[in-house]
């Protein structure tokens, strides 16, 4: 049995796919609302909530744990010490944690040091075999842009000629896929990364092209784009997010890196399919 965490995101609901297709065996998805849950055809729904008191948090945890034996985990969706301990204690064999780049190119960040604890959890958990994803930005991160754009308004960011090499989740999924069910990826770390780099700009230009009408664009300074962000990620997080989408970039992690194709064996998704793919969010 596969257990997926985070089963309806962005990562989460393209792995319960591709593990179907890939004929993985028995698969449950964890979910907060299991009634409300559209999974692909034999995904068991099982319910987690990780704002439950802790006692009421482990009598599920335990429950949607039982007789796995794979775990997909999103590092920080919810108490990591106390989910790893809980797989440890239900027999699970082999967790595959999605954490951040961000722990190698900007380790002195909070929320990669957060990240990093995750990973040392795991790997010194002493009875869980693991396997450590690297994620660069999210091409669903210009979902963020969505309601300005749907309004016709100009979508406002900073450092917009700063590219990155964006990754669309669904390539996040098919590496998950890979390590939950072929041999050879146990102590691995993998760095993921889109097949390019991409601007901001360049981003809203894509969207636009595939709306099939001009998006007004402007870019604004790292002060104003700090006082709409912290006010609902804290000035932390929105300084940590303001370096390294541009404030604090490094070579590290401007790399393009082949790990996608190399371990799915299909080249990694453009940001232009991305888009294609999530029109409707921004008509």
């Amino acid at each position: 049995m596969i257990l997926v965490t985070g089963a309806t995101g962005n990562i989460g609901s393209a792995l319960l796919k591709e593990l179907r297709r890939a004929g993985a065996g028995p698969v449950r998805g964890l979910t907060r609302d299991a009634a409300r849950a559209v999974f692909p055809e034999g995904v068991e729904a099982v319910e987690a909530d990780f704002a439950l008191t802790t006692s009421r948090r482990s009598g599920s945890l335990k429950s949607a744990l039982d007789g796995v034996r794979s775990l997909f985990l999103l590092s920080r969706l919810g108490p990591d010490a106390e989910i790893l301990d809980a797989a440890l204690q239900a027999g699970v064999d082999h967790v595959v944690l999605v954490s951040s780049i961000t722990v190698q190119t900007h380790p002195h960040l909070g929320p990669a040091a957060e990240n990093l604890a995750v990973e040392r959890m795991l790997q010194d958990s002493g009875g869980l075999a693991w396997t450590i994803l690297r994620p660069t930005q999210f091409a669903s991160n210009a979902l963020w842009w969505a309601d300005a754009i749907r309004a016709g308004e100009a979508v406002r960011v900073p450092f917009a000629d700063v590219g990155l090499p964006t990754i669309h989740p669904a390539d996040i999924a098919s590496v998950a896929r890979a390590a939950l069910t072929e041999p050879g990826h146990r102590g691995q770390t993998y760095a993921l990364t889109g097949p390019e780099r991409i601007t901001p700009r360049q981003q809203v230009e894509v969207i636009a092209d595939v709306l099939g009408r001009e998006v007004p664009f402007d870019e604004i300074g790292r002060g104003e784009a700090h006082r709409g962000m912290a006010a609902f990620l804290g000035d932390e997080v929105a300084d940590a997010v303001l370096d390294v989408t541009g404030g604090d970039v490094n070579d590290e992690l401007l790399t393009v890196r082949d790990t996608v194709p190399r371990i799915v064996g299909a080249p990694a998704r453009t940001f232009r399919q991305w888009a294609a793919e999530h029109a409707a969010a921004f008509r």
